[in-house]
């Protein structure tokens, strides 16, 4: 299985988030065919992949009105159609509706997104791990 990584990332935190994700998913014998940021996907590596992860950070008012970061940016992917997709997004106290939100925009481009994760960051190690574990255990049963 491979995997293509995009991610909008401020502070650094996604982009971690996405490095442990891929790591964790190699371990298990995945190959990552790339990581690259939203606003410039290597569209190679999307055609390559098997299943394209997307993450990115979620803004808000501390518990209202969170979205995820670079919405538009999600919005003007390349098109994905017949391509399995992953959502996640990293927060500090409540990601809100951020998954929902990005499933919906994803879905628009044509992936079918058959999950997501919303990760602590604070709590990044964790949150990588049950992520690549869910994608590991998720992605046999639906070829």
């Amino acid at each position: 299985m491979d995997a293509a990584i995009l991610v909008e990332s401020l502070t650094g935190n996604t982009w971690k988030a996405a490095e442990l994700v891929g790591a964790k998913l190699q371990e298990e014998g995945w190959g990552i065919t790339g990581l690259s940021r939203v606003r410039r996907p290597d569209h190679a590596s999307i055609q390559r992949a098997d299943i394209v992860l997307v993450g990115t950070w979620t803004h808000g008012l501390f518990v209202f009105g969170q979205a995820p970061w670079g919405i538009g940016a999600l919005s003007q992917l390349p098109a994905m159609q017949g391509k399995r997709a992953a959502v996640f997004c990293t927060f500090a106290l409540n990601p809100g509706k951020t998954l929902d939100k990005m499933t919906a925009v994803i879905s628009g481009v044509g992936a079918d997104v058959i999950g997501g994760l919303a990760m602590n960051r604070m709590k990044l190690d964790r949150n990588a791990e049950e992520f690549a574990a869910r994608l590991v255990d998720a992605v046999p049963a639906l070829q």
